[in-house]
């Protein structure tokens, strides 16, 4: 009897095409391992061992009855030191099968040679992912196991995980999503010794707990956590190292040598109209006549081979989301396990969160807030936050913005910290070198707009936000964080004085512990920064709301201005003016792409006389730079978010003169 074992293993760094991997020669030589490559012949002539293809994606089938077909010897990869490494990644791609509850099926095990003893193991049930390894001190040795919650794995799909461990803390990553942290009481040994120990990849020598998926990829990453490496990248196969059986050719042919593939399968090629994709059609192709091009039924979708560009054709009204008020900034984010969300921060008593249901959004959670600004969604580990920006004093007069915790329990938010602000507009949250932040743009204090905004860190300790830096700003209403190379840069939008909009907004950069001043732009009531990158350009998109001096008398056209794109001139280290767009009291910009071409849309909100004005996309046109292409009919427009779903791309839009929000849907051709 045979089982079908759809199972990935790699181990960093790469191993190059041929025999084996690189070896673990001195302790301190911290190269990745291939351990499947090890484990299998490169033609995969070995008895017990087949090749199988599984939704497009070749793997290894195991013999029930030769649990030993895929092992070798740990002196192979250990050689001049046989300590296993103290810190280390297990990167691992499978397709698990459906079991029965409370079986365990082994990934892989390290096992004595001489005593039955496991030395290191992971092994998955239908609902966990155990990680387990011996350990020894003055009573004698004793075994460990540290367990994840992993339900995913039952859909029968292909998944990536990445098991990283440092010191007391173990950290399980599936298809890079949210990771889950397990800090132990112990401490995976430093000391464990690998000498006599044999590696077995889907069993731990015997029958029982064999592995009955598919094995494709196992790779080992001494002293590193590979989720840096891997992520964000969201595609369950990553391949990191593959032996050459799996690949899809045996390699470079010599000369006047036919190339010669390790399998042989049936092509079928279906033309007209889109077939349906189902098992009978399971890797074979489809050709689309009127659009030129080819997909591959992978699983219960066709997917992209070669296809037309996409392009964007029109933008069509999708649906008209009714909030409790007008409705001031949006937040769409996704929960794990949970789905796509929006938030709606609400004018009146009580925002929203939304679900995406059946296609559309539905009521979801209501949170009581004091006028709210804006929602920003981050996550911290496994926990997963939003923070509401309260522009109102509550009810005792005072005044707080609060963070909110997912409950994977009541599966709502929770309250979780109150943090002291004054009208705040904003939050932005970001990580630098592992450490949490959040930034509020605090607006005024009473009548003075001239006043400290907030960058709160995280502590570990006491798991709560703690006051890290104060930072001068003038009615502030936004703060943008992005990277360039290792720098991270803190960006705020000025929007008033006391006695004009016409301020400097302030660039920032991390240097030495704290933001330091690094660049200054003159703006006119700036409610929004935009950073994107086209390729390896960087640029900063400054929406410019209104032009108002007290020394000044106020004209309809000091509504009507132009919004600003900077571009980094690297070899000037600064930010150099790359193009001027006239825009209506713009409140906010949002960059999206579909297919290849990139698109800025901007939230006019008023010209002077009217609400009722045309927000406009434009489109990212090289050595022209950003060109009008939509003209989208809104009212009072405050913010823009692009989104996307299985079913294709969207864009919504919050108004603030009305209790109604637009799902416009994006329509390729």
């Amino acid at each position: 009897m045979s089982v079908l074992l759809t199972l990935c293993v790699v181990l960093l760094p790469l191993a190059t095409p041929g025999r084996g991997a690189r070896r673990w020669e001195p302790c301190t030589d911290l190269r990745p391992l291939d351990i499947l490559a090890e484990a299998v012949p490169p033609d995969g002539a070995a008895s017990g061992i087949s090749v199988t293809r599984v939704q497009g994606a070749l793997g290894l089938q195991l013999s029930a009855a030769a649990p030993h077909a895929m092992s070798f010897p740990a002196s192979k990869i250990f050689v001049r030191c046989d300590l296993f490494p103290e810190e280390f990644s297990i990167v691992v791609t499978l397709k698990p099968p459906s079991l029965p509850p409370k079986k365990n099926e082994y990934l892989f095990s390290v096992v004595a040679e001489g005593p039955d003893a496991l030395l290191l193991g992971l092994r998955y049930s239908p609902t966990r992912v155990h990680f387990l390894f011996l350990r020894e001190d003055a009573a004698g040795a004793w075994q460990t196991r540290v367990t994840f919650r992993s339900p995913a794995l039952t859909d029968s799909q292909w998944h990536t995980l990445v098991l990283a461990v440092t010191e007391d803390s173990f950290s399980l990553t599936m298809d890079c999503g949210v990771p889950v942290d397990i800090t132990a009481d112990v401490r995976f040994p430093a000391t464990l010794s690998m000498q006599g120990a044999r590696f077995f990849i889907g069993s731990r020598r015997r029958t029982k707990g064999l592995f009955t998926g598919l094995v494709r990829q196992l790779v080992l990453l001494p002293g590193s956590d590979a989720t840096a490496q891997l992520c964000p990248c969201r595609n369950a196969d990553i391949i990191l190292s593959i032996p050459p059986v799996l690949q899809g050719l045996t390699g470079r042919p010599e000369d006047n040598e036919v190339l010669k593939y390790p399998y042989e399968t049936n092509v079928k090629m279906t033309l007209g109209p889109r077939p349906p994709c189902t098992k009978v059609e399971d890797a074979q192709f489809w050709f689309d006549a009127s659009r030129k091009g080819l997909y591959l039924c992978v699983g219960s979708e066709w997917v992209s081979v070669l296809a037309a560009k996409e392009k964007l054709d029109y933008v069509e009204e999708y649906q008209s989301l009714h909030t409790n008020s007008e409705t001031l900034g949006l937040e769409v984010f996704v929960i794990p396990e949970a789905g796509l969300f929006v938030a709606t921060a609400n004018r009146k008593a009580t925002s929203a969160i939304y679900k995406w249901m059946d296609g559309k959004f539905a009521s979801y959670q209501n949170i009581p807030t004091q006028q709210a600004q804006s929602w920003r969604h981050f996550t911290i580990g496994r926990k997963v936050f939003l923070a509401v920006a309260n522009f109102d004093p509550n009810e005792k007069g005072q005044e707080f913005s609060v963070i909110y915790k997912w409950s994977q329990r009541k599966l709502r938010f929770t309250p979780y910290q109150r943090v002291p602000t004054h009208s705040a507009r904003d939050w932005e949250a970001f990580e630098m070198a592992g450490e949490h932040f959040l930034a509020v743009a605090n607006h005024r204090e009473g009548d003075n707009h001239n006043i400290n905004s907030v960058i709160y860190k995280w502590n570990p300790r006491t798991r709560l936000f703690e006051p890290n830096q104060t930072i001068a700003t003038c009615g502030a209403y936004d703060w943008e964080f992005f990277t360039v190379g290792p720098y991270s840069f803190l960006v705020v939008a000025n929007a008033f004085n006391g006695t004009s909009t016409k301020v400097q907004s302030h660039l920032y950069v991390w240097l030495l512990g704290s933001f330091q001043l690094f660049q200054s732009f003159l703006t006119f009531g700036a409610a929004d920064w935009e950073v994107f990158r086209i390729g390896d350009r960087i640029f900063l998109a400054v929406a410019n709301s209104h032009s108002y001096d007290v020394e000044m008398q106020v004209q309809n056209d000091s509504y009507v201005i132009n919004s600003v794109i900077y571009e980094l001139n690297v070899t000037a280290q600064t930010f150099v003016k790359f193009q001027e767009i006239t825009t209506c009291s713009a409140l906010d910009w949002e960059f999206f792409s579909v297919g290849e071409d990139y698109f800025l849309v901007v939230a006019n909100s008023f010209d002077g006389n009217t609400f009722l004005v045309n927000s406009i996309i434009y489109r990212w046109q090289g050595y022209e730079g950003f060109v009008a292409v939509h003209s989208l009919p809104t009212f009072g427009c405050r913010d823009w978010e692009a989104f996307r779903t299985t079913a294709g791309s969207y864009l919504v839009y919050s108004s603030a003169k009305e209790p109604l929000s637009r799902v416009l849907r994006l329509r390729t051709g």
